[in-house]
């Protein structure tokens, strides 16, 4: 039996170490939800251990939720989920100022196709007539947190393409074509589970699991301006039902 009263110690494994300096910065602000973190070989530069510790250290803090890693991308502290109010009037950017984040959207496809059979049914109009398609990502504070896809009946809202490229979103864009107000008339929520698309615009893994809102919205007399689906990333939103 060893004389020495710290032989018997137990000592902390480097790649915990590692983990609980990580999880200090970012609890003390040195890393803010949704910063990338530094590279594995910085991490080890500056810890003076290889790859495979520091990879260990990152991958406790995965599993503890507060890391999230991204294939070809990094590692990036898990950012707190959104609030996020779906009920009668619900509005992008105001929903996520009211949140205390910074919103912000990107356009990803404007075109017309002619309505499908469901399409026109959501709709109340004929199929075969034709419909704005509008796609998109939502962010938080610079993060992807939904990405969209959203039609509008040509025959009622002449206009609403150009509308949409050029308004600062869906509000504005209604606006223009003469629809000053509008409400949600249904909402649908439904699990899913990512695909290999959405995994790589909403910058998540493939089977990652998402939030899908298919909804109708109509202007103050109940006629339908717009349906559409939204895929929430299921970590980054958590999603209230208003009255």
């Amino acid at each position: 039996m060893s004389d020495n009263p710290t032989a018997n110690r137990r000592r902390t494994p480097i790649w915990l170490a590692i983990a609980n300096t990580i999880r200090n910065d970012i609890s003390e602000g040195r890393y803010a939800p949704g910063d990338k973190l530094p590279t594995e070989s910085r991490l080890s530069d500056r810890f003076g251990v290889n790859r495979h510790t520091v990879r260990q250290a990152l991958s406790h803090l995965t599993e503890e939720g507060l890391v999230r890693t991204r294939r070809g991308a990094g590692s990036f502290v898990a950012a707190t989920p959104t609030d996020y109010p779906i009920g009668k009037r619900v509005r992008f950017h105001q929903n996520l100022r009211a949140a205390g984040r910074r919103p912000d959207r990107k356009v990803l496809l404007i075109e017309q196709h002619a309505a499908s059979k469901g399409e026109a049914e959501a709709l109340n109009i004929q199929t075969g007539d034709m419909l704005c398609y509008y796609s998109g990502l939502s962010y938080a504070d610079g993060q992807p947190v939904a990405l969209f896809e959203t039609l509008f009946p040509l025959t009622r809202l002449e206009g609403i393409e150009t509308a949409l490229a050029e308004c600062d979103g869906i509000t504005q864009a209604l606006r223009r074509v003469g629809v000053e107000d509008y409400t949600r008339a249904s909402t649908r929520l439904t699990a899913v589970l990512a695909d290999a698309t959405q995994a790589l615009h909403l910058q998540i893994r493939e089977g990652d699991p998402l939030l899908r809102s298919t909804a109708v919205n109509v202007d103050p007399a109940g006629v339908p301006v717009e349906y559409g689906r939204t895929w929430f990333a299921g970590d980054r939103v958590t999603l209230t039902i208003e009255d």
